[in-house]
């Protein structure tokens, strides 16, 4: 059973009635399904399929690698032969069991290929002479490479300058499931949680398929989020410490940046970082924040009316934030979550991971908003206080900047009952139309938009905000 991917599905069962050989790369975060959605597009049958070694598991090594590889081969019917010393034999090697294949399409999967580039391994010359010298000359042959490293396939496959330059038929980059995917697929697996349940599981998971098939449909969230994370030995006990070694070659780089932005709400200038990681100012470094980006840890934003050059980063991952919030010093208590309910902890938390998933859920907010055609910018915006320029000091996290010439300026209210606008949160709002035209000079209508899980209570407050999103418009199948 595969929800969603109904392109994707459809772009790779094409492949195989192409009266040419392609050359497919496929890419996204950990545990977002690739591998799933290969083998159910592929029916499972394929003449070669190989996973590279784990890091983690032995597999630092051009020795380790190529000997499973032959293990590989081994098992696909490949027999009497001594285990390669160099990629380019091993290539060989598979070419000589796919002539054994009588198959008219003769698929083969390489998985995690990223983790078979170990130092020094010449894996990608010895793919491209494979691929340029040996596979082109057919037409029979479905090339399906893979990786969880997506800035690794970016730039050694999907970019490269080299040999595989211009080569690739097909790229997937697969993204996770929006809340409309998560809602079809717990119903699949049977599991009973309203809309507002959904949304909570949201946050702590994200979108992450793999993370949703290990709820359990006899018991409630809370018991599953105990179970998952905060029983003895829960199963994603140590998640946190594989999806980043697993992408990424030296992961604690990475996890310091990470960590630096998970202490700060609005996120955090390059030079901010820089001061709070230690790691020194240099490409490598620009490159971390690309990679951490391209798989979809962090975003950069810019602000209203502020030179572009001034990006800010903000951490963007929904179970990364819940690490450092909850797991990154596990409580001892096995009913941790069940028992955090109401805690001022867990409520300020639920402010933060509402806001990730409403900037994950832009395309459903246009659509509530009736805009959704139109041409638009998502960007933060805020002033220090200035009493000579009349600014009283604001910060809004979410402005959806119109061509029309609106500006949405949003205000993201996590609740579990209709949010009451108070006289003072009015006079705020106020004051932040008030910075926002006084500071950047724009002309542009601003409307006040209040995106909050139950709406709004009626009073006299409510009838200042132009529009209403709910829990239920995030739902929005946009994908």
């Amino acid at each position: 059973m595969i929800i969603a991917r109904t392109e994707e599905l459809k772009a790779l069962r094409n492949a195989t009635e192409a009266d040419e050989s392609r050359f497919i790369a496929v890419y996204g975060r950990r545990r977002v399904g690739k591998t799933f959605l290969i083998r159910e597009a592929f029916e499972y049958h394929f003449v070669f399929q190989h996973a590279g070694l784990s890091p983690l598991e032995g597999g630092k090594t051009k020795k380790a690698q190529l000997e499973a590889f032959s293990v590989s081969l081994s098992k696909a019917g490949l027999k009497y032969f001594k285990t390669p010393d160099s990629w380019l034999e091993a290539f060989s090697l598979l070419e000589d069991l796919i002539d054994l294949s009588n198959e008219p399409k003769k698929v083969i999967f390489i998985d995690e290929l990223s983790w078979m580039d170990t130092r020094r391994s010449d894996l990608i010359p010895a793919l491209e002479y494979f691929w340029n010298a040996r596979m082109t000359a057919r037409k029979d042959i479905v090339l399906v490479v893979c990786a969880s490293a997506t800035s690794w396939m970016m730039n050694r496959i999907v970019h490269n300058r080299g040999g595989l330059y211009n080569r690739l038929h097909l790229k997937i980059c697969l993204q996770p499931f929006i809340l409309s995917e998560c809602e079809s697929f717990a119903a699949a697996k049977g599991i009973r949680m309203n809309r507002y349940q959904l949304l909570e599981c949201y946050m702590i998971l994200g979108g992450i398929p793999y993370y949703w098939d290990q709820l359990d449909k006899s018991l409630g969230l809370s018991q599953n989020i105990d179970a998952m994370f905060f029983a003895e030995n829960p199963i994603l006990e140590d998640e946190f410490r594989y999806l980043y070694a697993s992408i990424f070659n030296s992961p604690e780089p990475y996890i310091r940046i990470v960590t630096a932005l998970g202490k700060k709400k609005v996120g955090m200038l390059r030079e901010e970082l820089l001061a709070a990681t230690g790691i020194p100012d240099s490409g490598t470094f620009s490159e971390m924040l690309e990679n951490l980006e391209s798989c979809g840890f962090i975003r950069h934003y810019d602000e209203f009316g502020k030179k572009k050059r001034n990006k800010r980063y903000q951490l963007i991952d929904n179970f990364t934030l819940f690490h450092f919030k909850f797991l990154d010093q596990k409580p001892n208590d096995p009913h941790y979550w069940t028992n955090q309910l109401n805690t001022p902890m867990r409520n300020t938390w639920c402010g933060l991971a509402f806001e990730r998933v409403c900037l994950e859920h832009i395309s459903a907010i246009k659509h509530k908003l009736g805009i959704s055609g139109v041409l638009t910018e998502t960007l933060s915006w805020s002033c220090d206080e200035n009493q000579e320029k009349g600014l009283f000091g604001s910060q809004i996290d979410l402005l959806i900047v119109r061509k029309d010439q609106v500006i949405n300026l949003c205000e993201m209210k996590y609740a579990s009952a209709p949010y009451m606008i108070t006289k003072r949160m009015d006079e705020s709002i106020r004051k932040k139309i008030s910075d926002l035209t006084t500071d950047t000079g724009t002309r542009y209508a601003v409307h006040t938009t209040f995106i909050t899980p139950y709406g709004l209570t009626k009073n006299e407050y409510e009838g200042n905000v132009q529009a209403q999103i709910t829990a239920e418009d995030l739902f929005f199948p946009y994908a």
